[in-house]
């Protein structure tokens, strides 16, 4: 029988916990190196290769265990993550990382509402010694950013969210991100391209892509311009079917694994054509 087992591995010895990435660089190696392992596990099982297992060591600390007198345990976490409410995401998991390493926070199509600007803010202002790396991670197929690609759409769809002031919102701040893809698509290959079968799949996944650079790009300068310490960010697109990272990048073909955002105008010009260029988007738009 085929078998994936995840274990988080606290064996009784003294505490040896997993060193703290240094750097940011450090923090987005570290989280690439645990989401090839998890991707790993499902690769070795469907080539038939046996019993496909992962542990992640704990620090019985970071679940009270240990702790002098009755004290809570602090927060330590190296790296903060926008990532969406989506179920089928379980941030830590994809990461192969365990209780109090990373500092998640969660809504649907990870925008940048007050709500999780102040989330994040709390983390960068009282986590600063830990804390290396913030990451918007979008993922494949999102629910929030088809619901804003099909208003884009057919534009009279959007009355019927009149009365949904919270969801309205939300598309609304997406709306934003899909027109201008939308916009890039038909620069590269032509305003034909909309009637393309695939197009709305393929603007979709322009869409989710470019709107985790963005707020990537948002927060960058948020913490550049309030904040210091060396907090960096990154984006990149977690693939429900492939479960590994997805991040397009400017000046190369390289698109696994998360990337730091584009960090201007000319930058961002690249990246779109990174992202139009990719295997993933290229691929849609060929068939």
């Amino acid at each position: 029988m085929k078998t994936v087992e995840i274990a988080y591995r606290y064996d009784g010895a003294e505490p040896s916990p997993r060193e703290r990435p240094g750097d940011a660089d450090g923090a987005r190696r570290r989280l690439d190196e645990g989401n090839r392992a998890f991707a790993d596990l499902f690769t070795r099982l469907e080539s038939g290769s046996g019993p496909a297992r992962r542990v992640v060591p704990i620090d019985p600390r970071d679940l009270g265990l240990l702790l002098p007198g009755a004290g809570s345990p602090p927060q330590r976490p190296f790296a903060a993550v926008l990532g969406c409410a989506d179920a089928r995401v379980p941030i830590e998991l994809i990461f192969s990382e365990g209780p109090n390493d990373l500092f998640v926070v969660r809504v649907a199509g990870n925008t940048l509402g007050d709500d999780v600007r102040g989330s994040l803010n709390y983390a960068i202002e009282h986590l600063g010694e830990s804390l290396k790396l913030i990451v918007v991670l979008g993922h494949s197929g999102c629910g929030a950013v088809t619901a804003a690609t099909d208003v884009f759409l057919d534009p009279a769809s959007y009355l019927t969210l009149a009365s949904k002031h919270s969801i309205r919102s939300m598309i609304d701040r997406l709306l934003v991100v899909v027109a201008a893809s939308a916009k890039k698509m038909a620069a590269a290959f032509g305003a034909d391209i909309a009637r393309h079968p695939n197009y709305r799949e393929a603007l979709i996944e322009v869409a989710v892509v470019s709107n985790a650079a963005l707020s990537a790009h948002a927060l960058q300068r948020e913490i550049g311009t309030h904040h210091a310490g060396g907090v960096r960010t990154a984006y990149g697109v977690y693939l429900l079917t492939e479960r590994t990272v997805w991040a397009p990048r400017r000046g190369t073909d390289e698109v696994t694994g998360l990337a730091a955002p584009p960090d201007d105008a000319q930058g961002f010009a690249e990246f779109g054509d990174a992202v139009l260029r990719s295997e993933r988007i290229a691929g849609l738009l060929a068939q």
